[in-house]
């Protein structure tokens, strides 16, 4: 039998090398683990000042965009707490070092990760672990606003279960997943980050009840007698629990912003025993999570298995996601991957064959179903030691940039394209910018897709370069973008930028700009029109906002109000060139129908010539 998995292994890496298929849309995930400082931040950084953690993790993001990773998966709370600045749960003492002690200088992680990310072309979904209350820290240590503190009646104390003598009588603790007021918590805390942090996603791990050998046993009997009386079992409750939570967490993130994905990470194994020959702890019968009904109530978006296992035995990852790809029937697939098995200082003797993760990534590109991979975990990817997985990734799989995939059932409109694409020499390389389309809340673009392709002396077709994923250079959350890259001498090269949907869905007929590059000498370069100094007062407003400008060049100025939705509601000014020096202009909160605009955030959106600048406004009551 050996042999007979050891050919299949190697068949599946001669018949189809990362290069055959190279897929212009697919997920290239990676987890940034904070729980005991796994990734971010390192417990040498954990007290270190906010300038030392921001610089960490900036340069944590910049190798994980060379890895060729378009989306990262943040974790911002591992035990009721918070790695962002919550109304709700006290700050993470793995950012601090004790728990509540919020940094100083304040700072936001979360909103840090955006931005780092957003700049870098990759998606930010915020990962959070539902249920999880206290961990090894212990309720000693816990902030007084903690959830234990604030509501007892809300959790479970678990015991140990196990064989050693060291743990016996020790207890985790969870938020009661049966209690319906502690799941409302958890969707409260989820509604808080939807409706205050420009988030991707939102996305669970595998933690439900908790494992063995805390495995719950009749911990949770007096909630049982309180809310289980229609169920035959506690095992059938308990799964009934988790699948009403997940049923709230999406309909609460849909009515609070319909493009934020929702996704889980569910164990590798749903039932042992399923499919045939496997055998293992599985998310059905020991954490009580079936992510089955999950997709079949269109619940998520997407799933991450775990499948952290190698080709053959008991767990093998072939039959795996062959099993989940065919369970999917349309819910996107994307298998875990154990990035940590190929770095000996992670993968705990059972280290990967330098071949084992290629091997594995090449054959999720040839199954239906599957769209990508996810990889645990991010210290694991860049620089580490991982036998040379890095450089496989940059030099093959992920040498051309790809877009994440867009789920066909799932805000499925087409956006509108930009316009007025314009290219200009700087000192710094190539500006693009770009009028973003203003459209509903379903088909707008949030982001852009910007393409480069060198001339080979014929008309450019602008589909045809935005179809080839080679020609893909990045993907910009705001409606500009500098190339920097050295190009050649005397070589002409089109660009064109579509629109992209949060569900990545992507925009036709776009435009071409076509550009000669005549030098590389910076001298040569015009500089870019900027604006200087920019205040808005009072912010927030309640009756009416005045915007002043320090101009740097005699410019055509527009100033614009959008909502969240990035539909326009008023345009305070429009006007022809100004002189340098500053402008003003006010504006009374009345929207283009000649109605107040309701309270909420709204962007100010600045464009100074080719420059442009967006601003945030709160208008009250």
């Amino acid at each position: 039998m050996a042999t007979v998995i050891s050919l299949m292994f190697f068949w599946v890496l001669w018949h189809f090398p990362a290069t055959a298929q190279t897929p212009k849309h697919e997920m290239r995930g990676v987890w940034v683990t904070t729980v005991y400082n796994l990734d971010w931040p390192l417990s040498s950084d954990r007290e270190a000042p906010p300038s030392v953690q921001r610089a960490s993790m900036a340069h944590l993001f910049d190798e994980l965009a060379r890895s060729g990773m378009n989306t990262v998966f943040f974790q911002v709370r591992s035990e009721s707490d918070a790695m962002y600045d919550s109304p709700l749960e006290p700050w993470s003492r793995f950012l601090t070092g004790t728990q509540g002690q919020a940094p100083d200088p304040l700072w936001d992680p979360l909103e840090e990760a955006i931005r780092l990310a957003h700049e870098r072309g990759m998606e930010l979904h915020a990962w959070l672990n539902p249920f999880r209350a206290v961990s090894a820290l212990g309720k000693n240590g816990l902030a007084a606003d903690h959830v234990v503190l604030q509501h007892p009646e809300w959790i479970l104390d678990v015991t140990y279960k196990g064989t050693e003598d060291d743990k016996k009588g020790s207890v985790i603790t969870i938020l009661d997943p049966g209690n319906p007021q502690a799941r409302a918590w958890i969707v409260a805390v989820i509604e808080d980050i939807v409706s205050r942090y420009d988030v991707d996603g939102i996305h669970f791990d595998d933690y439900y009840y908790p494992y063995p050998p805390y495995a719950i046993g009749m911990e949770d009997e007096t909630t049982f007698n309180t809310y289980g009386n229609d169920f035959a079992s506690m095992e059938d409750w308990r799964r009934a629990n988790v699948n009403a939570f997940m049923d709230e967490v999406s309909e609460a993130i849909r009515a609070g912003n319909p493009g934020v994905k929702f996704g889980v990470s569910p164990i590798g194994i749903w039932r042992n025993g399923v499919p045939f020959g496997i055998v293992g702890l599985d998310t059905y019968n020991v954490v009580y999570a079936d992510p089955l009904t999950w997709m079949s109530e269109d619940d998520v978006d997407y799933l991450v298995p775990q499948l952290y296992w190698p080709f053959g035995g008991g767990q093998d990852f072939a039959a795996l996601a062959d099993w989940w790809a065919f369970q999917g029937r349309g819910t996107h697939i994307y298998p875990g991957i154990a990035a940590f098995k190929a770095d000996p200082s992670t993968a705990s003797g059972n280290l990967f064959s330098p071949d084992e993760i290629p091997a594995q990534v090449s054959l999720g590109r040839t199954i239906s179903g599957i769209q990508g991979n996810v990889f645990f975990r991010a210290r694991n990817l860049g620089s580490a030691n991982n036998q040379g997985l890095t450089a496989r990734m940059m030099s093959d799989f992920y040498r051309h940039k790809a877009i994440t995939p867009v789920m066909t059932y799932k805000n499925f409109w087409q956006p509108e394209s930009p316009t007025n694409l314009q290219v200009i020499p700087t000192s710094e390389g190539r500006y693009l910018t770009w009028d973003p389309p203003l459209a509903d809340a379903i088909s707008a673009a949030n982001r852009f897709a910007i393409y480069r392709v060198q001339s080979d002396g014929s008309d450019p077709d602008p589909l045809a370069i935005s179809n080839a994923a080679e020609n893909l250079i990045h993907i910009s959350w705001n409606p500009e973008w500098t190339d920097t890259e050295a190009l050649a001498v005397g070589q002409t090269y089109h660009y064109v930028v579509t629109g992209l949907t949060p569900n990545s869905y992507e925009s036709g007929n776009p435009e071409v700009t076509t550009i000669t590059v005549q030098s590389t000498a910076t001298d040569v370069f015009a500089d870019s029109p900027a604006l200087g100094d920019i205040d808005i007062y009072p912010n927030p407003v309640s009756s009416r906002a005045r915007f002043e400008l320090d101009l740097d060049l005699p410019v055509d100025v527009e100033i614009r109000i959008v909502d969240i939705l990035g539909r326009e509601v008023a345009r305070p000014l429009s006007s022809g060139r100004q002189s340098v020096g500053m402008l003003s202009a006010t504006w009374d909160l009345t929207s283009r129908d000649g109605l107040r605009v309701a309270p909420g955030v709204y962007q100010v959106v600045i464009r100074a010539g080719q420059s442009r600048a967006i601003r945030s406004l709160v208008v009250l009551p």
